[in-house]
């Protein structure tokens, strides 16, 4: 996703010259602006946020970091979670995920795994400070489940993060089921851990606002369970 100049040189694409990506983007938007907060204060001040920040990066019409697709064992499952994904309410962000999901860089962000989990998770950045497209102020990103796995508790230091379920069905902290069009809110420091179902993958877009530095430097790791 560059060029070269007439010196050999790279020149990153911006924002405005890969239309899928815009509308991928704009998709994120939409799914902030007009899904519903549940009477919730806390969640409409988030999905407010998520969109000024998301706002902001669309009109500065950011560099595209150039990078090599990758996938993950998990990967396997993607066409099964799009497909899910496409009755719901949500299946126009699907639908704009199709379109590039062959350009994504799959990743795990983790040192050292859990006994299993490389091959029932990964997650994609879409855009942030370290790219595909480039944000100080905004992470957004898609995480994949295969059926049958166990998240470990983790939190985000600094971090709010929140998750749209695509596809599937998950619990958090054995709170509950959410199903396609849900939310999830996790404000920063607070420990999560997510389960799937076991017939199903499930595909969640998430997105993490907070301070640049903390985006800029956030440490994934697991926490340590009591004994």
């Amino acid at each position: 996703m560059s060029a070269t100049n007439d010196d050999g040189k790279t020149i990153p694409s911006r924002l405005e010259q890969l239309p899928d990506w815009r509308y991928l983007l704009r998709e994120f938007y939409n799914l902030y602006r007009f899904s519903s907060a549940g009477g919730s204060s806390h969640i409409r001040s988030h999905q407010k946020e998520v969109r000024h920040r998301l706002s902001r990066l669309l009109h500065a019409d950011p560099p595209i970091d150039g990078f090599q697709a990758s996938a993950k064992p998990v990967c396997a499952h993607l066409s099964r979670a799009l497909e899910l994904g496409m009755p719901h309410c949500t299946a126009p962000l699907s639908r704009a995920i199709e379109r590039v999901r062959d350009q994504f860089f799959w990743e795990f962000g983790y040192g050292k795994l859990p006994p299993g989990l490389k091959n029932k998770y990964a997650f994609a950045e879409i855009a942030g400070p370290k790219g595909p497209v480039v944000s100080a102020e905004l992470i957004l990103g898609l995480v994949l489940f295969a059926p049958g796995t166990t998240y470990p508790t983790h939190s985000h230091q600094g971090i709010t993060e929140s998750y749209f379920c695509l596809s599937g069905a998950i619990s958090e902290n054995d709170a509950g089921v959410y199903a396609p069009g849900s939310l999830i809110l996790n404000p920063p420091q607070h420990p999560h851990r997510i389960t799937t179902s076991n017939l199903e993958p499930s595909l969640l877009a998430y997105a993490w606002v907070g301070p640049a530095e903390k985006l800029a430097n956030q440490k994934m790791v697991f926490s340590r369970q009591r004994s």
